[in-house]
């Protein structure tokens, strides 16, 4: 007989049932998945030896816990984890608004149905995935919302006093009896809302319009916040600070690798798309450096960071960049370009906070100029680094590349070129072959042509060729030529 196909309270006890509290349950759970090595966290990326152990050090300490970052840090898919420690079922008293426990109820309704019913009181089974409840903080959250207030309707329906506990109509943290409760940016929950947790976090009960109630709740609270000293709109009381057992640093991905695989888990892309336009890895590598230069940059509030949504948003657009150029060539196949990364420019603008300084040069300005560090930063793992300061007339790997495009004068590159025209234009730089036979002599035939923008793009930002964007596509020329075509 499966457990959950228990009806009755009398059913319960004869199949020898014990109650445990979530903090327990939690507990427990986590142990025996640590015991038998399996991932507790999975999906979360980059966490492994930091946050992850800090985690589930907390809830094995039965702690209330605070994950404190900044945005796009995976705080909340951390806490949606949880469910999964969870046990699958849990029994409650059918018709409680509070997900009583049978064998320990504490709201008026469970006892009194208990106390009429007996071992024939009927129960009803809570699966893990109804036991999560959210709630972002805003500053219109008031306590009636949060803990209960009187109802004067349920009052005139039932003919009863104000007097009488059952005109009380339980808010959202009741309702989360025995369940995970989390509070998304906590320090936007005014102050006074705040200080009406106090008895929750520390004593497990609540208090209602004066009425004297003694309610053991049994939960186990998440808060999410960014670092106070970064926010202007509020901050976390002491004293609650003070009632919550654990509080977990996140933080962004450390290297390249682990931000490509969370953007590729991410990533909203459908089988057409990935069929359709093939990506490079050093394009996926490009996309993810951007997100590093924005958080060292100089034109972006540091401190309210970069989200991790705003590679997978890039990615998404970059895909679609693409795709829509395979689409107005009328072809089913195409390899993605670094041209096309002119269409992440959106997904970035919407997604950093600019400084004054930043202001000043233009959202879509410090865009590009975040493309442009990318490409400065990863070309010498490619190619062979290019000195600032160089001997007048000393032969450099790239001193072909530049005198052809001294004497042949630059070409234009259009967005929405077919692939022949394309590939047929970088062909036409012959110094380009040598470069990647030399120095990429392994590269795959599919790599090729993006690579040879990516030379172009590099040597632009070295200063050892110019490149001039217009409404249908970039102009390559030599470093002089730009100087000359101002005058």
């Amino acid at each position: 007989m499966e457990i959950n196909t228990i009806k009755t309270l009398g059913q319960l006890k004869a199949a020898g049932y014990k109650t445990t509290s979530i903090k327990d349950e939690l507990r427990n759970n986590l142990r025996e998945k640590i015991k038998s090595g399996k991932p507790v966290f999975e999906g979360v990326h980059g966490f492994e030896n930091t946050v992850i152990p800090e985690l589930e050090r907390a809830i094995l300490s039965r702690h209330n816990i605070n994950l404190l970052g900044l945005r796009g840090q995976a705080k909340t898919r951390l806490a949606r984890k949880m469910i999964e420690l969870l046990d699958e079922y849990i029994p409650f008293v059918e018709g409680s608004e509070i997900n009583d426990d049978p064998l320990n109820p504490i709201s008026r309704f469970a006892k009194d149905l208990i106390a009429e019913k007996g071992d024939e009181t009927p129960i009803s089974w809570l699966h893990r995935s109804e036991r999560f409840f959210e709630k972002l903080a805003t500053p219109d959250v008031t306590v009636a919302d949060l803990i209960g207030d009187v109802d004067p309707i349920k009052a005139a329906n039932l003919k009863l006093s104000y007097a009488d506990d059952r005109v009380i109509h339980f808010g959202m943290i009741p309702r989360a009896n025995r369940c995970i409760f989390v509070i998304n940016e906590l320090p936007d929950l005014q102050a006074r809302i705040q200080v009406a947790l106090f008895n929750i976090l520390q004593e497990g009960d609540i208090q209602i319009r004066g009425f004297k109630l003694r309610m053991p709740l049994d939960m186990q609270f998440v808060f999410t916040a960014n670092p106070e000293d970064y926010t202007n709109r509020g901050s976390i009381v002491t004293p609650l600070k003070d009632r919550i057992g654990s509080q977990i640093l996140t933080h962004y991905p450390e290297s390249i690798e682990i931000a490509r695989t969370i953007t590729e888990q991410e990533s909203k892309l459908d089988q057409n798309q990935t069929d359709v336009v093939y990506v490079p890895s050093l394009a996926r590598d490009i996309l993810e450096q951007i997100s590093f230069e924005a958080r060292e940059s100089e034109y972006i509030d540091n401190k309210s960071g970069v989200s991790a949504r705003m590679s997978i948003t890039a990615f998404e657009n970059l895909i679609s960049t693409a795709e829509r150029r395979a689409l107005i060539s009328g072809v089913d196949k195409t390899s993605l370009r670094l041209s096309d990364f002119v269409g992440i420019i959106p997904a970035i603008t919407g997604k950093v906070e600019l400084v004054y300084e930043g202001e000043q040069e233009g959202a879509d300005v410090v865009a590009e100029s975040l493309i442009g560090s990318a490409i400065r930063t990863l070309f010498p793992e490619y190619f062979p680094k290019i000195e600032k300061l160089e001997k007048p007339d000393e032969k450099t790997p790239y001193s072909d590349v530049v005198e052809w495009f001294f004497a042949e004068s630059g070409f234009e590159l259009l967005d929405d070129a077919s692939d022949k025209e394309y590939k047929s234009i970088l062909d036409e730089v012959t110094p380009l072959d040598e470069l990647l036979k030399k120095y990429q002599p392994q590269l795959a035939k599919e790599d090729v042509y993006f690579m040879k923008e990516f030379i172009l793009w590099g040597l632009v930002e070295y200063k050892k060729l110019s490149k001039d964007r217009f409404a249908k596509g970039n102009q390559f020329r030599d470093i002089y030529g730009s100087y000359i075509s101002k005058f």
